[in-house]
């Protein structure tokens, strides 16, 4: 999001918090596309206002990217997603519409840690790190309403789908090939044995 809309070549004045978003929403991709070393010259031409913009709002260039950052980091936006899921959906797809979101926001996460050289969100105190609880328990919903298919309670099919998510997404792990959605949801729900009595009728699966 940016303020590009001008009025005489110039960015329309915006609310501060709807500045401060902008900027930060024009920080994120310069993030990963120069880590640290990008400029303020690069984020004022990005969000399409004066340089001197960002330290009517930011103190300095720093406080602006771990701003950026946080906003990859916390939790909420995506809990607020997977809330949205409608839960009269067939199980598979509800996973998939889960398993969506929480790639986008792994696959943002993986490439801002990358583009800094982090191992995990380092700039934070053990105590300040985003806790995962409420996006476990907003795929723990998804989950509910077939937990009687399950051969384990629904808090540990969620945290499993996390988890294949987790590994799928991430490159190294998967070797540059990550997972499909599809086959998150599948090995989830299918594992990978044959299973006979299903080859001939796999529609009958959950």
């Amino acid at each position: 999001m940016t303020s590009t809309a001008t009025t005489g070549g110039r960015a329309r004045p915006l609310p501060p918090e709807e500045r401060r978003a902008a900027l930060v929403a024009a920080t994120l991709p310069l993030v990963v596309q120069h880590g640290t070393k990008v400029t303020t010259k690069q984020i004022a031409e990005a969000a399409g206002v004066a340089e001197g913009t960002i330290f009517r709002v930011f103190p300095d260039k720093e406080s602006l990217v771990r701003e950026a950052i946080a906003t990859v980091l916390d939790p909420m936006p995506t809990v607020a997603a997977l809330n949205g899921i409608d839960l009269d959906l067939p199980i598979r797809d509800r996973l998939a519409q889960a398993v969506d979101i929480l790639r986008k926001r792994l696959e943002t996460a993986f490439a801002v840690m990358s583009a800094l050289r982090m191992d995990g969100p380092q700039h934070h105190k053990p105590e300040e790190r985003p806790s995962h609880q409420p996006m476990l328990e907003a795929v723990e919903r998804l989950v509910a309403p077939d937990e009687d298919k399950f051969r384990m309670p629904a808090p540990e099919v969620a945290r499993m789908l996390r988890l294949i998510t987790f590994a799928g997404t991430h490159r190294i792990i998967t070797d540059n090939h990550p997972m499909t959605t599809e086959e998150v949801v599948s090995v989830l729900l299918d594992g990978v044995l044959r299973r006979p009595e299903t080859e001939s009728n796999p529609g009958e699966s959950c």
